[in-house]
């Protein structure tokens, strides 16, 4: 099938931008909460609800953004979601130091946002991309999450490298929060040139409509219609049927659903979050850094993810969905256990030169590994894995239960860090890697056991494939 390349890449360049925005919104926070943790003057406890707040919303925004994407469609989702973000990143930069409640406030409208987005980005261009390219296309959702975060890396960097600590911590912060404007308002204007969902269209028995967005899809007037015809079997379980009338939990469908939401999870249970928002307080208090060789190495530790995520671009429709993320879980272990071994035998309270490497080192390979991996593969999967008459309700279920467990991480690993045990002898510092090691050897195990390969196979073609393990779904 003939397909119009360009206006592919435009309108997923334009949906990606969601992406971009979670990784900014999301990034913004590690080097934000560096400074306004001694501003407000916050606890262990308190830092990790200033960071995890955020995560509250986009639980929220996940579990609403089902039912919301299939009452106003994917588009008006992300519209909706774009004016989200541009609140929060104007609000989060204004309290004083008596209003930790007022900035809590504005970071979980953010996190709102990037709930939505989160779960109508991917999905909107999953239902866009044809079969051969969808694996690559979604993909660009993932690589737009890394290049906010090294945008954001590299905006916190010339904003706290030319001031003073002092002035970061009473004014740089602010600055941060508020740069996040710009990709805002680019998202929110430029989704007003992208067409709805063409599968959404028919759920709504607006045809001719969804056939007109097939026909700038495809050059060939015959595969667009094709298209449309394979996409309304499909949907049409039975006379009548259609996705709001289709339960996740229905016969046939709760093991898929288990089985994405379970994967979902696993991927914030890797440490990710955990290095991407307390990336400063990991090269600070593990490593020894000061503030100019922190903001140095977080822009590091960005470049390598946005790396990586390249490499898992150019190879998800080669190598697979399966082998990628297998090869990513033996990095990401030996990522973590390189950290963890290094510090539980160096000397209590400080490395030597060549041990501070060796971290560094660890993490890097686990950032690497993980961006390769469970970074975009993840979103790939959730996006393609669902059958198109759960595919709503089911991903709002996997992406409201990754933000659940964001924040089980978000909230737990300073308190971790800063544990008795953890700074025992015994651990030294080392104990959330290793719990995190362990969860990686978990997702290899389930990975190999429970996941399907799903490449260079439609969404139809993967919905057959669960047919034949779990049955009709509804029947």
């Amino acid at each position: 099938m003939k397909q119009n390349t360009g206006f592919i890449i435009l309108i997923t360049c334009v949906a990606a931008l969601g992406g971009l925005l979670f990784g900014y919104d999301t990034g913004v926070i590690n080097g934000t909460q560096f400074f306004f943790t001694k501003f407000f003057g916050l606890t262990d406890a308190e830092k990790g609800f200033a960071v995890g707040s955020a995560l509250i919303g986009c639980f929220g925004g996940a579990v609403i953004s089902g039912a919301l994407s299939n009452t106003i469609g994917r588009k008006m989702s992300l519209i909706l979601s774009a004016v989200l973000f541009t609140i929060s990143a104007w609000g989060s930069g204004i309290p004083d130091e008596t209003q930790y409640t007022l900035l809590i406030i504005f970071r979980i409208i953010g996190g709102l946002g990037v709930g939505i987005a989160s779960m109508n980005a991917p999905t909107y261009i999953a239902e866009i991309a044809p079969a051969d390219k969808r694996g690559i296309l979604v993909s660009f959702y993932q690589l737009a999450i890394v290049v906010g975060f090294f945008v954001v890396f590299l905006a916190t960097y010339f904003i706290g490298g030319g001031m003073s600590e002092e002035e970061s911590i009473q004014t740089g912060w602010r600055t941060m929060f508020w740069s996040e404007l710009i990709p805002c308002l680019l998202f929110l204007v430029t989704l007003f040139i992208v067409p709805k969902s063409p599968r959404w269209l028919i759920t709504k028995g607006k045809d001719e409509e969804a056939l007109a967005v097939l026909n700038k899809i495809y050059t060939n007037p015959d595969d667009a219609g094709q298209q449309l015809i394979d996409i309304k079997a499909s949907l049409k379980q039975e006379e009548g049927a259609n996705t709001s009338k289709i339960s996740p939990v229905a016969k046939g469908a709760l093991a898929i659903v288990v089985i994405g939401t379970v994967l979902s999870v696993l991927q914030q249970f890797t440490g990710i979050n955990a290095v991407l928002y307390y990336g400063a307080d990991i090269f600070e208090s593990a490593l020894g850094y000061g503030k100019d060789d922190v903001l140095k190495q977080q822009l590091l530790l960005a470049g390598v993810n946005l790396l990586f995520t390249f490499v898992a671009m150019f190879t998800v429709d080669k190598l697979g969905r399966k082998p990628l993320l297998v090869i990513g879980g033996i990095g990401m272990l030996v990522g973590f256990l390189m950290m963890g071994i290094t510090l539980k035998g160096s000397t209590p309270g400080a490395l030597t030169q060549t041990e501070g490497m060796m971290c560094l080192v660890g993490v890097l390979t686990f950032i690497a590994a993980f961006a390769m991996s469970m970074g975009p593969i993840v979103w790939v999967m959730l996006s393609e894995m669902f059958p198109n008459n759960i595919r709503s309700g089911a991903m709002s279920i996997a992406v409201a239960a990754q933000w659940a467990g964001n924040y089980v991480v978000s909230q737990s690993f300073p308190m971790v860090v800063g544990s008795e045990m953890n700074e025992s002898p015994s651990w030294n510092g080392s104990l959330p890697y290793f719990i995190f090691a362990a969860f990686i050897a978990f997702i290899i195990f389930f990975v190999m056991k429970y996941v399907p390969e799903t490449k260079g196979k439609s969404l139809e073609e993967v919905e057959g494939i669960w047919e034949e393990k779990y049955g009709k779904i509804g029947g």
